[in-house]
């Protein structure tokens, strides 16, 4: 697997934060796509993000995290969908790409258990996240593309 070194740059997004069961992260999306579609917001022009900052794998259930997130300049204001303004701060990262199901992202576990290890660096403060490179009802999941991105120290 290709692993690049990029600098990410500062980048702000509305955001829909999950707490819970990874079960219930499809119910967390969607309000943000509702608040998307509302914002007339498109794939085309507005990214899409996950920050994860647990591992559904080791966690108990009610303590994963994980904000869905799309790129917005403005604040947000006050919604009923529950959608926030944060950043995903600027950081030096290891980027490897995985193509298919978002089910299982071994673009993500090759970056933890393998390059990491023999890489010589090490884990920045900020966690794991991925670009969802293409989104919507559309993209079958054998299409689907996500870029990981490891901050790094």
């Amino acid at each position: 697997m290709e692993v690049r070194i990029v600098e990410f740059p500062e980048t702000r997004v509305a955001v829909a934060e999950h707490r819970g069961p990874p079960q219930l992260e499809y119910e967390t999306s969607k309000k943000l796509i509702e608040w998307r579609i509302q914002h007339r917001l498109s794939p085309a022009n507005h990214r899409t993000y996950g920050v994860h900052y647990t591992d559904p794998q080791t966690v108990v259930p009610s303590e994963h995290r994980v904000d869905f997130c799309v790129t917005y300049d403005l604040p947000v204001e006050p919604n009923d969908h529950g959608i926030v303004s944060k950043i995903i701060p600027g950081n030096r990262c290891a980027l490897a790409r995985h193509l298919g199901s978002r089910q299982h992202n071994t673009a993500a576990v090759y970056l933890y258990r393998e390059w990491l290890p023999s890489s010589g660096e090490f884990p920045g403060r900020f966690p794991m996240f991925l670009h969802y490179v293409n989104v919507g009802p559309a993209v079958l999941e054998s299409d689907m593309i996500t870029d990981v991105y490891l901050p790094l120290r």
